[in-house]
């Protein structure tokens, strides 16, 4: 029986908040020395220290293309991006990395031959005019940030790359991923990240969205599994390829806090909403993503009380050894 041919794996945008936690879960299952790490970062976060790691730029298609030749990949995570807060303080900037850098990984994947790709998407795709709850697959796709603008234009464009040149890309429009790995790194969602490494390290939290602000959210090991479930799925059994909604569990800003208060009954939180209110007020409260259940079987396996619970064993562990890093 013929052994199935080694992947060889390109991540960008590996030092981010999914590329941190995916890339070492990728070399657990290909081997270190087959997954490429890269970042716009010349530093090194520890946890990809133990396989190959390059800077790479996703702006410039040259230096993909050298890479994707050097290191004969045949199979592309495309993580990098600037998220919705950062993007709007920077819009032309988010243009520039998140359109730039996803039309050139698929022209240099179409000229290289690469077998899969994985370019995620977001609930920042959906806009006001979407329906906030129960979100539908397909439905209206009017964002109001740059962030958003992107990636609807990123689903299209995928989407155009699968029925021309009939490349296999997958993608899956991730709601606001929770993970102890990173530290927050300019979404909308990130108070539900800041706000556990606050109750550890003071026992209070300051949140930029209002107490009964509602968004969809997924714990990381879900968002992991999502991923390369998707990713490990039958090509032939997909009916849509670059925009899946996922869903993991929906919650506001004030369950979050109370869940907390369970574990840490003195902990205390203030809401004090600012710009990213109206952001998070043009998102969904919650996602139907029955399309993923029936294409791929997706189901997560978190949900507010066992994430909450997890989260807080974790960091506890951390600051106790000294490496909170908050």
């Amino acid at each position: 029986m013929t052994e199935p041919p080694t992947e060889h794996i390109l991540v960008t945008g590996a030092a981010g908040q999914i590329g941190t936690e995916l890339v070492p879960r990728l070399r657990e299952k290909y081997g270190p020395d087959n997954v490429l790490a890269t970042d716009i970062k010349p530093l090194v976060p520890s946890v990809l220290r133990d396989g190959p790691y390059e800077v790479l730029d996703v702006t410039s298609r040259r230096n993909i293309e050298k890479t994707i030749q050097s290191h004969d990949i045949t199979v592309i995570y495309h993580m990098s991006a600037i998220l919705s807060a950062v993007g709007e303080n920077q819009p032309q900037l988010a243009w520039g990395v998140n359109m730039g850098g996803t039309h050139n990984i698929l022209e240099a994947a179409r000229e290289t031959g690469i077998r899969r790709i994985f370019i995620p998407s977001s609930i920042a795709a959906f806009g006001p005019e979407t329906p906030r709850d129960g979100t539908p697959q397909e439905t209206v796709l009017r964002p109001r940030t740059m962030y958003g603008v992107t990636k609807v234009a990123g689903e299209l464009l995928c989407d155009y790359y699968v029925r021309k040149y009939g490349l296999d890309i997958r993608g899956c429009r991730y709601p606001g991923i929770i993970s102890h790995q990173a530290l927050p790194g300019g979404g909308t969602t990130d108070y539900a990240v800041a706000i556990f490494y606050e109750a550890i390290q003071y026992g209070h939290y300051t949140c930029f969205v209002k107490e009964d602000t509602m968004l969809p959210m997924m714990y990381m090991p879900d968002c992991l599994k999502a991923t390369m479930d998707l990713m490990d799925a039958g090509f032939e059994k997909l009916e849509h390829h670059s925009d899946f909604n996922i869903a993991g569990m929906s919650f506001t800003a004030g369950e979050l806090a109370a869940q907390i208060r369970r574990h840490i009954p003195e902990f205390t939180c203030e809401f004090q909403p600012d710009y990213r209110q109206n952001i998070a007020d043009s998102w969904p409260r919650s996602i139907d993503d029955s399309a993923a259940r029936d294409e791929w079987g997706w189901t997560p396996e978190y949900d507010l009380a066992a994430m909450t619970e997890d989260m807080l064993r974790v960091l506890r562990e951390r600051k106790e050894a000294g490496t909170l890093g908050y």
